[in-house]
C-alpha cells in the first residue's frame, strides 16, 4: 500500500474505510470504498444511523478510522506522518449546527482562520469576507453578531467561512437539517452556485430535490456500508437495489 497516489483528477479515494466506536458493538463504517474526482458533487443519503455523518467526518479525520486508507490529493491522510492540520485548510467543512463564535461578528468569524494560519494577511482576509457575504446576499450583516442573524443566514455565514480558506473541496454534514422550512432553499441555493461553478462537494443531506438537481453522483449508505452508488438519473429513476427502492418509496 503506497502512501501516495499520483492520479490527479482523483481528489479524495477512500479504501476499506473501517470505523468502530469503543462502546458499541456494531461498526460505524464497514469496509468503504469510494473514490471523489475533481468537480464532483458526491451527495451521501441514506437511514439515520446508517454511518453518513461518521464517514464524512473521516474524510478529514474529525473522527479517526479503525482501519483503512484516505488519501487526499495523493497524500495518505490517514499516514501519522502527514501533517492533518495542514490537509484540513484545503477542506472547508459545515457543520448542521453553523458553529460560529457568538462573541466575534460575522467579519472577524471568517477572517479569523486566514489571518491565524497566515494564508492572508489582514486587509486581504477583510477584502475576501466582504467579496463572500457580498455573494452569499448578507452585505449588510458583515459587522453584525451572529445572534442578530436567522438560521437561514448564520448557515450561509458558515459556508463563508469555509470558503475564506480557498478550499479545495467542501463537506456538508446536514447542512439544512437544523432550519425551518422556509430557510432551506436560501442555503441549498448558495451550495447549488458552488457547484456550478465546479467546487468539489461532499454533501450529507436529506434533500432528495437537491440531489437530483445539482449530484453528479449519489451514495446510499445503511449499516455502515454504501449499498447502492450511481448518477441521479439512475439512482432516483431505475434503483436496482430492494432496500433502496424502499428507503425511497418512505422519502420521495
Amino acid at each position: 500500500m503506497t502512501t501516495e497516489h499520483n492520479d490527479s483528477n482523483v481528489l479524495i479515494e477512500v479504501q476499506g474505510l473501517e470505523k468502530h466506536f469503543k462502546n458499541s458493538t456494531v461498526r460505524a463504517l464497514n469496509g468503504i470504498d469510494v473514490k471523489i474526482n475533481k468537480g464532483d458533487v458526491v451527495v451521501v443519503i441514506g437511514p439515520s444511523g446508517s454511518g453518513k455523518s461518521t464517514f464524512l467526518r473521516c474524510l478529514n479525520l474529525l473522527e479517526v478510522p479503525t482501519g483503512g486508507h484516505i488519501w487526499f490529493e495523493g497524500q495518505e491522510i490517514t499516514d501519522k506522518k502527514n501533517d492533518i492540520n495542514k490537509m484540513r485548510q484545503k477542506m472547508g467543512m459545515v457543520f448542521q449546527s453553523f458553529n460560529l463564535f457568538p462573541h466575534k461578528s460575522v467579519r472577524q468569524n471568517i477572517t479569523m482562520a486566514p489571518i491565524k494560519l497566515g494564508v492572508m494577511k489582514k486587509d486581504e482576509a477583510n477584502r475576501r469576507a466582504e467579496e463572500l457575504v457580498e455573494r452569499v446576499g448578507l452585505p449588510d450583516k458583515i459587522d453584525t453578531y451572529p445572534n442578530s442573524l436567522s438560521g437561514g443566514q448564520k448557515q450561509r455565514i458558515a459556508i463563508v467561512r469555509a470558503l475564506a480558506m480557498n478550499p479545495d473541496v467542501m463537506l456538508f454534514d446536514e447542512p439544512t437539517s437544523a432550519l425551518d422550512p422556509e430557510m432551506i432553499g436560501e442555503v441549498l441555493d448558495v451550495m447549488k452556485e458552488l457547484a456550478k461553478e465546479g467546487m468539489t462537494m461532499v454533501v450529507v443531506t436529506h434533500e432528495m430535490g437537491f440531489a437530483k438537481e445539482v449530484a453528479t453522483r449519489v451514495i446510499f449508505m445503511e449499516d455502515g456500508k454504501i449499498l447502492a452508488e450511481d448518477t441521479p438519473e439512475e439512482f432516483f429513476d431505475n434503483p436496482d437495489n430492494e432496500r433502496l427502492r424502499s428507503f425511497l418509496s418512505k422519502v420521495l
